[in-house]
């Protein structure tokens, strides 16, 4: 992922962190709420960038069912692992995903975003259309948040910037891995990555 998709997926990452639907709370809604609540804390001036990291993961790890997204990046290698590494898989996949996105937090200019419109996914899913307006004559930049309904109430489980989704980002990348190694090998991967401070090719 270039340096100017991973700036501008920081917007629609934390906006995704930002937390779940209240009961009874539209997907348009919460996306409306949530990317407020990005741009707030991107804008902050009084934060230094480590705070905002901080209150990024803290959102996070709350808010998002990281149980849920680890499915769908693993598809039908989830089956594969055994209970103990996917609950390490889920822990991992985590940490790389606030590493990978939170370096880029200093590359935030400014940005404003504007929900343009939502559609019924079926089986349950949801998509909330939104575009990131970048001002100073450069082009706009359309992001669709899928989300699904859980206990009354919807949270994010994908990002598609540009026409790339996130979830369909890592599950190439850890279907190659699999296919060379299976689940030793990926857990090892990560756990070298996440301590090293490396994100997984992009």
């Amino acid at each position: 992922m270039s340096l100017r998709r991973r700036t501008l997926a920081v917007v629609g990452l934390v906006a995704c962190l930002a937390g779940a639907a209240r009961a009874g709370e539209s997907p348009r809604a919460l996306v409306e709420k949530m990317t407020q609540q990005a741009v707030d804390i991107l804008g902050n001036r009084s934060l230094s960038s480590d705070e905002k990291r901080h209150r990024i993961e803290d959102l996070a790890y709350a808010n998002i069912d990281f149980d849920t997204l680890s499915r769908l990046v693993l598809a039908r290698n989830w089956s594969r692992l055994s209970p103990a590494q996917q609950a390490e898989f889920v822990k991992l996949f985590r940490e790389h995903l606030a590493l990978t996105y939170g370096r880029s937090i200093e590359s935030y200019n400014n940005e404003k975003v504007e929900v343009v419109g939502e559609r019924d996914e079926g089986r349950g899913d949801w998509s909330v259309k939104t575009k990131i307006l970048r001002g100073g004559g450069s082009a706009d930049v359309l992001v669709d948040y899928r989300l699904r309904r859980e206990n009354d109430a919807w949270r994010i489980i994908d990002v598609v910037i540009e026409r790339v989704s996130l979830v369909a980002n890592f599950r190439s990348q850890f279907q190659e891995i699999m296919s060379g190694g299976g689940p030793t090998k990926l857990l090892d991967i990560l756990r070298e990555k996440n301590a090293k401070g490396q994100r997984l090719k992009s």
